[in-house]
């Protein structure tokens, strides 16, 4: 079962902690994912066999947490994410941020720089909302979010549709981290498949070349997709935590 912790904002982040050596890590989940997926739970599973700290979590309207999705934004998740790592982990962590956790893991390196050690990009996906989430919606869709303030969208990796929110687009305008810079003084590694149909190759070749980073490189796998979870891939994460930490 899992823990819960209770924000200053009124939600209830349930979340799974393992204990260990330093520095720990923190797994930042995707999109409407949660903390029971493929890498969470390989991840938790690894660390747990090297003896390190390990945290995963579910974001506000996600998994097993309070609230629902259709209310939260990108702001919100990285308020939750910077609660759940003050006050459940102690100094320096390294985070591991899949696809929209990796945007959420750039805003917190940008927040609190001197709890980050390293941070790992599984497919990061920052600013999202306004590179591809917005231009990829049709003229009806955008109409929808304006004047109704939202509409649905397939999902891919779910039968749920995305409720995709005025609120959403609005909040992700204000948290964007490659129009202005961006110091990233840890080491860095970012990895992505060549077949994600999610977030383009463009996407982490575009944060290479924008941030400040002493150490910072990017591996491409070429066949992987958006899910990032064959036994080669998690073995990839698992290298480039060890390369940060």
């Amino acid at each position: 079962m899992a823990n819960r912790l209770e924000t200053p904002q009124g939600r209830r982040l349930a979340y799974h902690r393992t204990d260990g050596a330093g520095p720990g890590i923190v797994f930042l989940g995707g999109f409407m994912s949660d903390m029971s997926g493929t890498k969470a739970i390989w991840l938790e599973d690894w660390a747990r066999n090297q003896g390190r700290a390990f945290l995963r979590f579910d974001y506000s309207g996600h998994g097993e947490s309070s609230g629902a999705f259709e209310d939260g934004c990108i702001g919100d998740w990285a308020e939750d994410a910077y609660q759940a790592v003050t006050q459940l982990t102690k100094g320096p962590q390294i985070l591991v941020g899949s696809s929209m956790g990796g945007w959420i893991a750039l805003l917190l390196a940008r927040r609190i720089p001197e709890r980050v050690a390293g941070l790992v990009g599984i497919a990061a996906a920052p600013d999202f909302t306004e590179d591809s989430m917005w231009p990829g919606l049709t003229d009806a869709q955008r109409d929808e979010v304006t004047t109704h303030g939202q509409t649905a969208v397939p999902n891919d990796y779910d039968d749920r549709p995305y409720i995709l929110t005025r609120r959403l687009f609005e909040d992700g305008q204000r948290q964007l981290v490659l129009r202005s810079p961006l110091a990233l003084p840890f080491p860095v590694r970012l990895v992505q498949g060549t077949n994600d149909e999610a977030v383009a190759t463009s996407v982490p070749l575009r944060l290479l070349d924008h941030a400040e980073c002493p150490d910072m490189r990017l591996t491409l796998v070429k066949g992987a997709d958006h899910r990032f979870s064959t036994p080669d891939c998690l073995d990839l994460i698992a290298q480039a935590i060890t390369q940060v930490s």
